[in-house]
């Protein structure tokens, strides 16, 4: 128990910006088991931005309510996964090779592609939230959150990472199978409180919205990296929150 304790504390530290108290507490086969919790994490990062949007949207119309919310999640994160998408982008479509590619994603200047991908996938997120009912937005973020970390998850269970050190280094074995578990739980719980609380329907074009938006993100990259790195996890996790704010919009 107090194993999972400290790997859940050190996916807080990973994946967000909290000071959480955990440099006593690593180790290598701690942090490998810390995916396990990412969901949970993003289920945080969602609440702490659904919050503040129900607080911002008291005061101020709901389009600039939704915008504050966004702003909120990244600076808890740190925009860390929006800075895996820009990476990707940046990567990916100015490599020429896997080799020039790996190298473009290394490099922390941002590029006219990572910039283009960065603006439009804020973009979408907003128009896509402020088209919801408040109600649903709150939801939404809490969900959407939590589902699109479950997403990066599956990658690490299923492709391979791609170099020799880096932010994926810890998990280039995988996911262990109690640590997909507890990912996988996470996910149905959340699934099946938004089926208690919402419309069934409703989740049902939201997950396909994430499903869509996972599988075309790895298209985009795997084809060219034979793999993952832990920049294209942050892609796929905002490919898979866009999504999933997609479908709910298309139901709205």
């Amino acid at each position: 128990m107090k194993d999972q304790g400290a790997s859940f504390l050190l996916a807080v530290q990973f994946l967000t910006r909290l000071p959480v108290p955990a440099r006593d507490i690593y180790s290598p086969r701690r942090m490998a088991a810390s995916v396990g919790y990412y969901p949970i994490v993003g289920m945080l990062v969602g609440g702490a931005s659904a919050i503040v949007f129900a607080a911002a949207d008291t005061f101020f119309p709901q389009p600039l309510a939704v915008v504050i919310a966004i702003a909120a999640g990244l600076l808890l994160t740190g925009a860390f996964h929006e800075d895996g998408l820009a990476d990707t982008f940046d990567g990916v479509g100015g490599g020429s090779t896997r080799d020039k590619a790996l190298d473009i994603m290394r490099d922390s200047r941002l590029g006219t592609y990572g910039t283009l991908a960065l603006i439009i996938a804020l973009a979408v997120k907003a128009g896509a939230l402020i088209s919801l009912s408040p109600t649903n937005v709150i939801a939404a973020l809490i969900a959407g959150h939590g589902l699109s970390r479950l997403s990066s998850v599956l990658v690490i269970a299923t492709s391979r990472y791609v170099r020799d050190e880096g932010a994926g280094k810890p998990v280039a074995d995988g996911v262990s199978a109690f640590s997909l578990a507890v990912a996988l739980g996470t996910g149905a719980l959340i699934l099946a409180v938004w089926c208690v609380l919402h419309i069934p329907m409703v989740l049902a074009w939201a997950v396909a919205g994430l499903v869509i938006g996972h599988v075309l993100m790895r298209l985009f990259f795997e084809r060219k990296l034979g793999g993952y790195t832990g920049d294209t996890l942050g892609a796929v996790q905002q490919a898979s929150e866009i999504g999933f704010y997609l479908g709910l919009a298309a139901c709205a």
